[in-house]
């Protein structure tokens, strides 16, 4: 992947690419880089769900399946979406798998009772339309749960996390997988809206309460809403 960050359908291509490409050490590397605070963080994802047991839940750029076996130990029935088939080949899960693009997923409307997704939101090539089309999917009164990345909100904080994640994640990750890859990762920021900005347009895709919890001292974000 080029370390300009591309738009459009020239963005889905190279983030497709690139994800086939990390797919084989994925997990790996996130367990490294995380400290293992991953695992931790989808965990509360899924929890925050609140869906009763048996509800079917999409992972939507699920890539390897962690969240589809967090769900399934929480009882509930998930089914896996990623664009990478890579991903998919790699991944560790029963649950039901479908290669396809989250923006246009082959469901019917209110067809599922809620939707997660783990650091995948600064990867789509229009947030707005995957917000829209969660609203479609998703049943009335159903529940989203979306984990990605963030800045912390103290001066000190933020500038040893822009140290470790600007400098030390790509480092861990050219040595163990993909250099350019990892390279993107800290500049793949930049496409996340302003946070209100993003929960507002959220609202306007027909969600309502809407919240934005900071995690692990504001390194890591979940915003959670209900299907209006």
């Amino acid at each position: 992947m080029s370390d300009t960050l591309p738009q459009g359908e020239e963005k889905a291509r190279a983030v497709q690419s690139m994800f086939d490409a990390i797919a084989p050490r994925y997990d790996l590397v996130n367990r490294i880089m995380t400290f293992g605070l991953d695992v931790r963080w989808r965990r509360r994802a899924v929890r925050e769900l609140r869906l009763p047991k048996a509800s079917t839940v999409l992972d939507l750029a699920c890539g390897t399946g962690d969240m589809c076996r967090d769900l399934d130990e929480a009882g509930l029935r998930p089914i896996g979406v990623d664009f990478s088939w890579g991903m998919l080949d790699h991944a560790r899960t029963g649950a039901p798998l479908v290669q396809a693009d989250a923006q246009r997923l082959p469901l019917p409307e209110a067809s599922v009772d809620g939707a997660i997704s783990g650091f995948a939101l600064r990867n789509f090539s229009d947030l707005g339309t995957f917000f829209d089309e969660l609203a479609r999917v998703v049943r009335p009164a159903g529940r989203i749960s979306l984990l990605d990345v963030a800045e912390p909100r103290y001066s000190v904080l933020r500038w040893g996390h822009s140290i470790y994640f600007g400098r030390v994640v790509p480092r861990i990750g050219g040595l163990l997988s993909d250099p350019a890859a990892y390279r993107y990762l800290p500049k793949s920021v930049a496409y996340l809206p302003e946070p209100d900005a993003m929960l507002e347009r959220l609202r306007t895709a027909g969600f309502r309460g809407v919240e934005r919890t900071l995690l692990s001292t504001g390194i890591t974000q979940l915003i959670t809403a209900t299907r209006a």
